[in-house]
């Protein structure tokens, strides 16, 4: 699937980024792997944490922002992937700064999109990463990146007669990724109290590898124009932090600008066009944006065929029938 080829991690010095890129040079014969993100600091401390790979040329790293075409463009020059990881994505700090934002996570999207379809591009897959917050939005991070699925998603239907699809992967919180609510928890595991924004709040839990597995699904098995989301397990927050830092008391301090007390990743309105198989959903395009049969779809695997949820179906980290406990998040800790 990636043997041979060259591949473009946007935001490829975050979390998932690093980790994408490490499980694709260890197991994947790649041409070339190309970390594309603003912060020379970062990419400095990523070839420090690569070591193991500081002779493999596969690796390139290239400063530049998904705000500048110009730069998107020369970066994708003999590029045959694309995975679009870079996003301003802290939802407090999105409500205060809204159109930084919008020019780094939408723009910055259709930017990705058009240097993608120019003509000198030689690109044929592209999987945008989502987030959870992008089902029924009530932050602008969440609004920005449903602004961005739906340019991704469309774009499909304006790459004429160019052979490339583009399909995104939506999840939920990654545990334990860099600025993830464990960090915090396990800060205070040996202080009086720690912070907790609402005592019913529930999360969807994935975790680094996990999610760079259901990517490499996707790209393995897109068609153009899905929208992919893995089932996951759930948790109650507060059963984090008592994993977290068993002895330490919780304070309730109330929900912060733009947080949800539940995450959802399909919503009932979604429900129509939403199908699903052993370990996942997806949520169709609209038949104009794509060219290819939705009963041929379904049908693609013999051993996993797709069926449509029910009309009223809506899919929340609330009532996820698969919820984690205490003693699970304990194990996951360690």
């Amino acid at each position: 699937m990636l043997n041979k080829k060259t591949i473009l991690v946007t935001g490829g010095t975050g979390s998932f980024g690093k980790a994408f890129i490490k499980n694709c040079l260890k197991k994947f014969k790649a041409k070339k792997i190309i970390v594309f993100s603003r912060d020379e600091l970062k990419q400095s401390i990523m070839e420090k944490e690569f070591s193991n790979f500081i002779s493999d040329t596969r690796i390139r790293y290239l400063i530049g922002d998904v705000r500048d075409y110009s730069r998107l463009k020369m970066a994708l020059k003999n590029v045959d992937i694309v995975i679009h990881a870079a996003a301003l994505k802290h939802v407090p700090i999105a409500e205060y700064n809204p159109f930084e934002v919008i020019k780094t996570n939408i723009i910055g999207a259709q930017n990705i999109i058009e240097a993608c379809l120019d003509s000198e591009s030689k690109v044929k897959k592209v999987v945008a990463l989502s987030t959870d917050k992008a089902a029924a939005p009530i932050n602008l991070y969440g609004a920005s990146k449903l602004a961005s699925d739906k340019l991704f998603i469309s774009a499909n239907n304006i790459k004429g007669e160019k052979d490339i699809k583009f399909s995104v992967v939506r999840y939920g919180n990654v545990l334990g990724s860099r600025g993830s609510v464990l960090e915090y928890f396990l800060s205070r595991r040996n202080e009086q109290f720690l912070n907790i924004t609402d005592k019913k709040m529930t999360r969807f839990n994935i975790l680094l590898d996990e999610g760079v597995k259901f990517v490499l699904f996707a790209l393995k098995n897109m068609w153009g124009g899905e929208l992919f989301v893995p089932k996951l397990k759930s948790y109650f927050v507060t059963d984090l932090a008592k994993a977290a830092a068993p002895k330490t008391k919780h304070k309730i301090v109330g929900i912060r600008p733009g947080e949800k007390i539940h995450e959802e990743m399909i919503t009932v309105s979604d429900s129509l066009k939403t199908v699903e198989f052993k370990k996942y959903y997806v949520i169709l395009p609209d038949k104009k944006f794509v060219n290819w049969s939705t009963k041929k779809y379904l049908s693609k695997n013999k051993s996993d065929i797709g069926k449509y949820v029910s009309e009223n179906f809506s899919y929340d980290s609330k009532n996820n029938p698969s919820q984690l406990l205490v003693s699970d998040l304990k194990k996951i800790i360690k």
